[in-house]
């Protein structure tokens, strides 16, 4: 037979589970639980063991039979006895190890010694202490319902908290009925497209992020570009096709264009071009989706940091019933607070909320009770100040370090945002780019971010984020860049 016990040991507060198998004597069978615990491991060296009294009652032995179960073992040199000790697994009585067999792991690529990648700001500014001191007085003062099943739509301090903050800083017009929380902008497209509140043909801006068009991709939604120039995205193609083709190139534009029931664009900060669209086109696109019955997509993802013009407030102020308004806390505090926002018309917002489902399965309550005290406190506006500041230094230190030493590299994009695009000779990015690998440069080149199906003439540049880096590596990187950087013709 087999007596399988739980020890709750009350008075060391550990538990201890073995079995004594067989038909023999109980003290032996109790002897070689405990031994074969001892060898497989789980009575680590240094546990102390249940007093014999306690173990005795737990498994209806005599007290005896476990006092001379545990002499023995102690004889043997499994336990130790020690008086005011206990009795406990001897420091020597180790399982034996397996032996090791050596596994192939693959050579992983040495990680850079520069990392300016675009998109990530920087992680050792993150507001630890302002976090922490909103997440306490956040969880003081949650209600207990707090604590259960999440509301799909987010928590309604949250809401709140960034209606208020959106219309101070982004010009956004809403309520908190009409704020749906989700876990960044990636999950909003989802939640969009793969729950079918939208669907597609979508227009997009020529140059973007590849991972969104993977993403629309999977969702079965098809993009279409539309050209950009200095002004930002050229949106008459929504309503005329594309200009300046050849007519047969032309026609098949203007009838993709045609079909297209919205648009996605990046109106603050075009990524990752830079620079704002322009105020007459921002009308026209609303004129647009009104005429049409069409959704504009606003990606704010970066509209807190603005450095050498008037901040450009949100498309969505023009007209809420046209525009959702997506953003998060990725560029503004870290990727790993897995929070964003969806600013929805009216109409909107019960199928996203369909889509989403009966409860919040992405987005941690308690990061949203904390995202909202920090942002009703001020600390939220305070880190956002000082981050503006930082980064604004840090573009600065870039353009010093371009005209010191590559005077004839132009910087584009630089009145706002976290990184740069450097405009290289048409023809050399891709040599620029095998020349800051070997300097152990980590950063891309425009080239990924076009859209394959753009039929403009694509541009040579590096895409230079200069919020990545530490501040002791900065310097070292910017110097490292130059030197990969072609020089004058």
């Amino acid at each position: 037979m087999t007596d399988s016990w739980v020890n709750s040991a009350e008075r060391i507060g550990a538990d201890l589970h073995v079995e004594l198998a067989g038909s023999g004597s109980r003290r032996a069978a109790l002897i070689h639980a405990l031994r074969a615990a001892v060898q497989d491991g789980r009575l680590a060296p240094g546990t102390r063991l249940p007093p014999y009294r306690s173990l005795a009652a737990d498994l209806g032995l005599a007290r005896n039979t476990v006092a001379d179960a545990y002499a023995e073992l102690v004889a043997e040199g499994w336990l130790t006895a020690r008086q005011g000790s206990g009795t406990r697994v001897a420091p020597r009585a180790e399982p034996p190890r397996p032996a090791r067999v050596p596994k192939k792991v693959p050579r992983r690529a040495a990680a850079p010694a520069h990392n300016l990648m675009q998109g990530q700001p920087d992680a050792g500014s993150f507001p630890r202490g302002a976090w922490l001191s909103a997440a306490r007085r956040a969880l003081n003062t949650a209600p207990n319902e707090a604590f259960g099943p999440g509301d799909p739509q987010g928590r309604i301090e949250l809401r709140r908290a960034l209606a208020g903050y959106l219309a101070r800083v982004r010009g956004v017009r809403t309520t908190p009925d009409r704020i749906v929380i989700c876990s960044g902008f990636a999950h909003a497209l989802r939640l969009l497209f793969g729950g079918q509140v939208l669907r597609g043909p979508l227009a997009v801006e020529s140059y973007g992020l590849p991972f969104h068009r993977s993403l629309l991709a999977e969702a079965g939604v098809r993009t279409v570009p539309i050209g950009l120039d200095e002004q930002g995205a050229r949106v008459a193609e929504l309503m005329e096709g594309r200009e300046g083709e050849v007519q047969e190139a032309r026609e098949a534009a203007r009838a993709a264009l045609k079909d297209v029931r919205a648009v996605l664009l990046t109106p603050a900060h075009q990524f990752p071009t830079g620079g704002p669209l322009h105020p007459e086109r921002r009308a026209a696109v609303v004129d647009w989706a009104r005429a049409r019955g069409r959704v504009i997509l606003e990606d704010d993802y970066d509209g807190e940091f603005r450095y050498d013009r008037e901040p450009v407030g949100a498309v969505q102020g023009l007209d809420p019933e046209r525009v959702v308004y997506l953003g998060s806390v990725s560029k503004s505090l870290s990727p790993a607070v897995r929070l964003g926002w969806m600013v929805l018309p009216e109409q909107l917002v019960d199928p996203v909320l369909a889509a989403k489902g009966q409860r919040e399965a992405w987005a941690s309550v308690l990061d949203q009770l904390t995202l909202a005290e920090l942002i009703e406190s001020g600390g939220y506006d305070r880190h956002v100040r000082r981050m503006r500041q930082r980064y604004r230094a840090r573009r600065d230190q870039l353009l010093a370090a371009l005209d010191e030493h590559a005077p004839h590299i132009t910087a584009a994009g630089i009145a706002a945002g976290l990184h740069a695009v450097l405009r290289l000779p048409p023809g050399t990015e891709r040599a620029v780019l095998k020349a800051t690998a070997w300097q152990g440069i980590a950063l891309d080149g425009l080239a990924p971010y076009r859209h394959p199906d753009a039929t403009m003439p694509g541009q040579d540049g590096l895409v230079v984020g200069y919020a990545t880096p530490p501040d002791h590596a900065y310097q070292a990187a910017l110097e490292a860049l130059c030197r990969a950087l072609p020089p004058a013709p």
